[in-house]
Order: C-alpha cells, then structure tokens, then sequence
C-alpha cells in the first residue's frame, strides 16, 4: 500500500505535460515531484474520481500503489496540458514521481519481481474494478503495458517492485459516471481483466485464494469510506455516489465467490498455463 505519509500543499512550478488521455502534468510540489491529473482535462472530473477510488481499493486489497495526495490547484499555478488548455482551479489528484519502468512485455523481466504475489492481485482488483486499461481481452481487447509500472527495489540487486497504478478508466472505461453504474450486468460481469498473457506462469491458486478472501470482506462502511474521498467539485452527485458503493460491494462478493473458477476451470493445478 501507499505510505500515507507523502502530503504535499502547494504546487512550486509546472515542468511538462505529457499526452496522455488525462493530459497528465509533471509538477513541482512542497514536498518534491509529482504526476499531476487536474479539473479541465479532456475526459472531464469523473475519471479523477475513478482514479481515486480504483487507487484506494487497490490499497485496501494489499497492493502496493505510489504515494497520492489531493492537491489544489491554484488560480495562479498556471499549468498547460499538453495539446492546448490549462488545468482549472480546485483539487486534483497527485502522485509521488517515483524512479521507475514500464513493463516491456517479457517473462524475464517478470521473474526480478520481490512480489510475484502482486501479480494475482492485481489480476483480482482489475477484474473487481473492471479496469479496461490495463489489459482487455476480446472482444474488445486493449493491452497497456505502460500501465504495469515496476520500481526498483531500494537494493537493485534484490529485484523490481510491482506497483498498481492509473485507475481512470476503471469502472467505466472512461465513460461519465451514472446512476446506473449497479445495474446486474455490470455487477455479473464474467470477463477477466489484467490477464496478460505473459501473467499466467505467475499466478498461484493459494494468492488468488487469499485475495479472493480478502475481496469478500468489502462491505458497505468500507465502500462508503472510499467513496466518501471524492472531492465534491469532481461534480459525482449523492444518487451516483450510492450506486457506486453498491457497485463496489455486490460486485467484490460476485468476483470472491467466482474468481479461483474462473482462472482454474478445469481443475486444480499449481499454475496458469
């Protein structure tokens, strides 16, 4: 999980956008460098929100995600996106710049992780959130290795650190949040989301188990906590915001109950193959 410590106040300077769909901003704050998602990006406040809560839950189902914040921009901050236009004024969602790769694809690079277990999990949160911008199967499919980050571990010779990161398109896939977002078909969702091929060879029965566990524990007052985080100028009114929490819980309890058949339909094995 993310320290908590990390809580920077103010932006010192704007250092460069980069063109991504949320025109993330690179930033100067307080308490040293940041990756900056801001009000006025082109996908509009409600993929902030999925950000905030995909990154959250990612926390409380034991992943280890980069140190984030709410931070405000200021009228006076002036940042430019990249592509044209200015971050607005009110809170955004930052997170520490921390030293580190996309993966490239391969299997090797796979094998340096201190945390082969994060795999799975992460396999877990992607198919609970229904994040779409990691890895997508068909029909629809949609791989994003820029979106599985690994660190360096504070002793390089002790391998790379597996971080969960980017949850904007999370729930949605982009789309502006609505009252419908409990509806049974989202909730019953089968598909797998995050199985990169290359993934397989990781996963182990006993870590999906536990995460599973963990996963069927979510409940109402823990949903609510999250959710409750969303700045109210990110524009998500009561009525979504309690679709949302029903979203999180009903679908938690679907994906522990099914999630070991899903990955395992055949039978016991030690792996995915």
């Amino acid at each position: 999980m993310a320290s908590g410590r990390w809580q920077p106040q103010t932006i010192k300077r704007y250092i460069e956008s980069i063109p991504t769909s949320t025109r993330v901003v690179r930033v100067e704050t307080d308490a040293g460098e940041g990756f900056l998602k801001a009000m006025g990006n082109p996908e509009g406040p409600h993929v902030l929100a999925c950000e905030l809560v995909g990154t959250s839950l990612a926390e409380w189902l034991g992943l280890l995600t980069l140190d984030n914040a709410i931070i405000w921009v200021g009228s006076d901050d002036e940042i430019d996106f990249e592509g044209g236009g200015k971050a607005a004024v009110g809170p955004a969602f930052i997170t520490k710049a921390e030293t580190g790769m996309a993966w490239g694809g391969d299997v090797p690079t796979l094998r340096k992780l201190v945390n082969p277990g994060d795999i799975s999990r992460l396999i877990v949160l992607d198919t609970w959130i229904r994040n779409c911008d990691r890895y997508r199967p068909e029909p629809n499919r949609r791989v994003n290795r820029d979106n599985v980050f690994l660190t360096w571990s504070s002793n390089k010779r002790k391998g790379l650190t597996l971080k969960a990161i980017d949850h904007t398109h999370a729930f949605t896939c982009g789309r502006e949040l609505t009252r419908r977002l409990s509806q049974l078909d989202d909730v019953q969702d089968k598909t797998l989301f995050g199985t990169f091929p290359e993934f397989f060879s990781f996963l182990r029965r006993d870590d999906v188990s536990d995460c599973a566990g963990r996963l069927g524990t979510m409940n109402t007052t823990e949903a609510t906590k999250v959710v409750g985080k969303i700045p109210g100028e990110w524009q998500v009114e009561e009525s979504i915001r309690l679709a949302w929490i029903k979203l999180i819980c009903d679908r938690a309890k679907f994906v522990s109950e099914h999630i070991v058949s899903w990955l395992w339909p055949v039978g016991p094995r030690d792996d995915v193959r």
